[in-house]
């Protein structure tokens, strides 16, 4: 979160384009040739989504993938050219942004038809378009058996052009699910069956990170790059490390940094932080660190997150506080004010990951990488 004044925050967000690039390399070790879509919804994860889609596009990527329609005019002005797929669709009242910025919207029913065509014909701009088949998620988009009467509908209108037709795994980040297979097969079959396997100009694709590991030979011309993007598996450290056996290193590019506000002596017996959720059984030194729930650092971490203080781990002592958390330094010489503390990322020959953060959150990575990333001060290196 950017402050609107002249001084720096005490946290700091640092994401490392180079993270992003090796990340990048890995995915397209594994993608088959097929082209790589660069999901950057969500501000990139917290990465910052203008900076992290320059970095993409400099590298090569095909595409990129957004929620929403602002998101995808922000893209454009900020002279990102690539195409820009817009996975929640539109509304009426903003069919005619995408004309007017060139972007593709993800068509999840019939009733989005109307005012695209509307106001592609108003531009007298053909309009392309995707698909979105709900390949068992329950989610967006419409069931196989619908999908050839929407086609059908949009072929109608001379100002659409169907571009592409796509689906999501619902559980690629595990290797052996068998759902997984099955909704790779019925999605070819469903391509097939419209005849469109092999259609020249046509965007086919179903592979997230998951997939992109974990599913090999998907016949198919696109994949979808989110979370490996930003150097974590979807499965958290056990598909980390099983990418690690089969050779594919993944950076994680977000590091997240506080400093030591104050050093202080508590005694034996002393309450800390709201409710005295801990009591010291011992002599204690700790930090204060000007960091709480308020920055993304979640009240989940109360006595169970973990800090890197001079390559060290500090545990987090009592309830995580709107912007104060206290760490217990009793065993690591020299705390001062002012040190770094790590509470994402590497210090030393440590690291905290999001993985481990998630643990203590009881959420995943997706969410640590959003809440401490669009929450601090964001720069970039490398």
């Amino acid at each position: 979160m950017s402050l609107s004044m002249e001084w720096d925050s005490c946290n700091q967000v640092t994401v490392s384009r180079s993270a992003l690039r090796h990340n990048l390399t890995q995915i397209r070790r594994r993608a088959g040739g097929a082209g790589v879509m660069a999901m950057v919804k969500a501000d990139a994860y917290g990465h910052g989504m203008i900076e992290t889609a320059r970095v993409c596009a400099a590298a090569g990527v095909e595409a990129f993938g957004v929620a929403e329609v602002g998101e995808g005019v922000a893209l454009r002005r900020a002279g990102i050219a690539q195409e820009v797929l817009v996975l929640l669709g539109l509304w009426p009242e903003t069919a005619a942004a995408f004309p007017a910025h060139g972007l593709t919207p993800v068509l999840l029913d019939g009733t989005m038809i109307e005012p695209l065509a509307a106001a592609a014909a108003a531009a007298a701009i053909v309009q392309p378009v995707q698909v979105k088949v709900d390949a068992g998620m329950g989610r967006c988009g419409l069931l196989p058996g619908e999908i050839p009467a929407l086609l059908a509908r949009i072929a109608a209108e001379p100002w659409l052009r169907c571009t592409g037709l796509m689906a999501h795994f619902p559980s690629s980040e595990e290797a052996q699910a068998a759902s997984t297979e099955q909704v790779r097969h019925e999605f070819l079959a469903l391509l097939r069956h419209l005849g469109l396997a092999e259609a020249e100009g046509l965007r086919r694709h179903l592979a997230n990170s998951g997939g992109i590991f974990h599913v090999p030979g998907q016949g198919l011309n696109l994949v979808r790059p989110g979370i490996s993007l930003y150097g974590y598996h979807p499965d958290g450290a056990r598909g980390t490390a099983r990418l690690r056996e089969e050779g594919i290193s993944l950076q994680p590019a977000l590091r997240c940094t506080t400093r030591v506000l104050q050093v202080k002596q508590v005694a034996v017996g002393a309450g800390l932080g709201y409710g005295h959720t801990h009591v010291t059984r011992r002599p204690t030194t700790l930090a204060v660190l000007p960091i709480g729930y308020d920055d993304g650092y979640l009240r989940d971490c109360s006595n169970r997150g973990q800090v890197l203080l001079h390559g060290q781990r500090a545990s987090v002592l009592g309830r995580v506080s709107m912007n104060i958390t206290l760490v217990d330094v009793t065993d690591i010489a020299g705390v001062a004010v002012g040190d770094e503390a790590v509470v994402l990322g590497r210090q030393g020959d440590d690291c905290v990951s999001a993985d481990e953060v998630a643990g203590w959150m009881n959420t995943i990575s997706y969410e640590v990488l959003c809440l401490l990333g669009n929450r601090n001060e964001r720069k970039y290196e490398g």
